[in-house]
């Protein structure tokens, strides 16, 4: 899926594609949670490529051999970077984050208001966790704000559960 931003900027985001596309073995609600974040991605981010003139970027994500391939190229498609992310310091905040929205969806319907509010703390504890250990493993090559951390690790959560088998973290 590519999703484009109109508003052209030198150090941010303007597509973003995943690969494979979300939809095959996914169900609505992360289909939403997918459509919501690349949404929110597009129309406020930071991304800035060290060491580069600037842009606006096209990211592509991929998963490769478990590792988290970014790939970034201008809009006009010339070559910005290529980086191998290992998810290896993430499997926890994965689980957790996987088991926490789990938990969230499974009691919509049965438990009560302060009880979610509860699970959607910790949910938000796991993600701001997530953010900051994106931000640092990507400082070397690209430099980006929590927001966009944020929405970018939704967006590896939802590749990683469509990827893997359940269960394999």
């Amino acid at each position: 899926m590519t999703c484009m931003n109109s508003t052209p900027s030198r150090f941010r985001l303007s597509a973003i594609s995943l690969d494979p596309p979300l939809g095959g073995r996914t169900d609505a609600a992360q289909d939403h949670e997918q459509a919501v974040a690349i949404f929110d991605l597009l129309d406020n981010n930071r991304f800035t490529p060290v060491e580069h003139g600037g842009g606006p970027y096209r990211l592509h994500l991929e998963l490769v051999d478990r590792r988290l391939v970014l790939t970034a190229t201008t809009e006009t498609g010339a070559p910005v970077l290529c980086h191998h992310l290992s998810l290896t310091a993430f499997r926890r905040l994965l689980k957790d984050y996987r088991l926490v929205c789990e938990s969230f969806a499974n009691g919509t319907a049965r438990l009560p208001p302060d009880r979610l509010e509860a699970i959607d703390m910790g949910r938000r504890a796991i993600h701001n966790e997530a953010s900051a250990l994106l931000i640092d493993r990507l400082k070397s090559k690209v430099e980006i704000d929590q927001d966009t951390a944020r929405r970018l690790f939704t967006l590896i959560h939802l590749l990683v559960s469509q990827t893997l088998p359940a269960g394999v973290d």
